[in-house]
């Protein structure tokens, strides 16, 4: 639950790493197969390229053939995330290894107008409460792409507008989440945390 709602899309921000946003979207497309309602998503990105030339029986097993994705990521989504743990906290404790170009996280929150904050209780599970009950709330999809090189996407989506057309996209919507996901890169005190390709592709 949070009542930090996205930032305003701007029509002139332009992605900085145009495979970086194709693979948010193609993450967002994939999740919103399923519906809402789910939980935390966590993705590592690795360039396409070097999976196929590193693993090759892999990349044939994903239907990935090489040479029409280079210059591409492929998300392949991270388990083991600890259970009843919101991810903004699970992301305090990850840091990627050297083959991950990048990485994507997905998250359901309640979102409530600005003027009402004075008026979420301070108790955690009574503020939850005010807002699923609140008539002006709303429900996002966020999904949150960051590159090793300090690239950054985000894609959303609100329940009311459940539909591929009203998908807002841009480059700093969540700037918390994307600041946590950037971290990621940066802090070598975190326990590395492998990406497990047998997992799957989004």
């Amino acid at each position: 639950m949070t009542t930090d709602g996205p930032e305003p899309a701007d029509a002139d921000a332009l992605p900085e790493d145009p495979a970086l946003a194709a693979a948010v979207l193609e993450i967002e497309a994939h999740v919103a197969q399923d519906g809402w309602d789910q939980p935390a998503r966590l993705y590592a990105l690795v360039d396409t390229a070097t999976l196929v030339a590193q693993e090759p029986a892999l990349a044939a097993a994903m239907s990935i053939d090489g040479p029409a994705d280079d210059g591409s990521f492929t998300s392949i989504e991270q388990e083991g995330l600890p259970p009843g743990q919101p991810l903004e906290e699970a992301l305090h404790t990850i840091a990627w290894p050297e083959s991950v170009s990048g990485c994507a996280a997905v998250i359901e929150r309640l979102v409530l107008p600005p003027d009402v904050d004075d008026d979420i209780p301070e108790d955690p599970t009574s503020a939850e409460l005010f807002a699923r009950e609140h008539p002006d709330r709303q429900e996002v999809r966020m999904v949150a792409g960051v590159t090793r090189a300090g690239a950054s996407y985000c894609a959303l989506r609100l329940r009311a507008h459940d539909d591929e057309q009203s998908v807002v996209n841009g480059t700093e919507l969540v700037p918390g989440l994307l600041d946590l996901l950037h971290a990621t890169f940066t802090d070598a005190s975190t326990d590395a945390f492998h990406e497990t390709p047998e997992q799957g592709q989004a």
